[in-house]
């Protein structure tokens, strides 16, 4: 490593911290402005709050600009080179673009890794906190008693579905429990239009049972029904945004639990868990889009520089908005949806590092 590939990841990494601190406040004051009056009027306490809440917060937003943080850190550092013409002295003593682009590899990568850990494990756990508040203190009340399509993997070989859970009578409403074989067909599913939990245990008052064995099926309706489940009231209370709160090996086997279930209308769940994986990647990608970018001087300075770096990194940002509703609704697939965005300004930043070559 060169002394100018320390000086850029030096340069880079000090001024990413920079605008990670300015945008977590920046962030946590409009974020505080718009739900005061929620706080107050049920009566939260302000030293749990600023103690409890919004540092269980910080983890997540850092998650979520961090992208935005590294290329404008990118940029600027770039800019700066090239304002002062170190970029085109190293290429006339024969230092090649693509040597040049090691440094911010490195520092993407760097971040993607380390991105990609804390949303796999530390975010889920932090916003378990963040959810429970927003709960108590910012949703309504029939958002904080009612939950609605509740998938949950009971154990390895079935699969719980409600309708919705309501969580103060501790009742379930339109069950369904699969439960497979372990070549993953499909074996039993009772059906019960309400499941009530008294006494340790989960009871339907009227069931109907359907076994498949070999091709057929045999029903039979059993009223009232008693079943052990590993699923609790506290399981089906968790609110929809599950996969946000799931590190990556409990939604992996959650997402699995789906895919055995056959269910409708999970590509909401889907999108969140494949997103786990290929948004950290954005940190790299924007590395590889800033360097030919910036690396050439232009009327205006760092400026116009830093403009357009923003323009790139909302465009960016909102190509990821406008896919993941077609994977909610699985017009597209769920992971077409993710990958779509970050695959297209991967190769758009390719084709760039070639042009700026010329």
């Amino acid at each position: 490593m060169t002394t100018m590939d320390r000086h850029i990841i030096t340069r880079t990494l000090l001024a990413y911290t920079f605008l990670i601190v300015a945008l977590v406040i920046f962030f946590i004051l409009i974020h505080y402005l718009e739900h005061i009056d929620d706080f107050l009027d049920r009566n939260a306490s302000m030293r749990k709050i600023y103690l409890i809440y919004y540092p269980s917060f910080i983890p997540d937003i850092i998650l979520r600009v961090s992208p935005l943080a590294l290329f404008l850190a990118a940029i600027f550092t770039t800019s700066r080179l090239a304002q002062s013409l170190q970029v085109i002295a190293l290429q006339t003593s024969g230092v090649a673009l693509q040597r040049l682009i090691i440094p911010y590899v490195i520092v993407g990568i760097f971040v993607s890794a380390v991105m990609f850990f804390a949303g796999g494990w530390v975010v889920p756990r932090t916003n378990q906190t963040v959810l429970t508040y927003d709960q108590l203190y910012i949703h309504s009340r029939a958002q904080h008693l009612y939950v609605s399509e509740i998938h949950r993997r009971n154990d390895p070989t079935s699969v719980v579905t409600v309708g919705y859970f309501d969580r103060r009578t501790e009742t379930a409403h339109r069950v369904q429990l699969q439960r497979f074989n372990p070549d993953g067909t499909l074996l039993e599913r009772v059906d019960g239009q309400q499941m009530v939990w008294q006494d340790s245990l989960w009871h339907f008052t009227y069931a109907t049972i359907r076994t498949f064995d070999s091709g057929y099926e045999e029903r039979r309706i059993v009223a009232p029904l008693d079943t052990v489940l590993q699923v609790l009231p506290r399981d089906l209370a968790r609110t929809e945004r599950d996969i946000e709160s799931m590190t990556i090996p409990v939604a992996a086997g959650y997402v699995d639990a789906l895919r055995r279930s056959g269910l409708a209308d999970t590509g909401r769940d889907m999108v969140g868990y494949y997103s786990k994986y290929a948004y950290p990647l954005a940190n790299l990608i924007v590395m590889l889009i800033a360097l030919p970018l910036a690396c050439r001087r232009r009327r205006g300075g760092q400026t116009v520089q830093i403009g357009i770096g923003l323009l790139v990194a909302f465009v960016y940002l909102a190509a990821q908005k406008l896919t993941e509703p077609f994977g909610y609704t699985e017009d597209l697939s769920p992971l077409l949806a993710v990958v779509l965005p970050h695959a297209s300004f991967l190769i758009g930043a390719l084709v760039a590092l070639v042009m700026a070559r010329k």
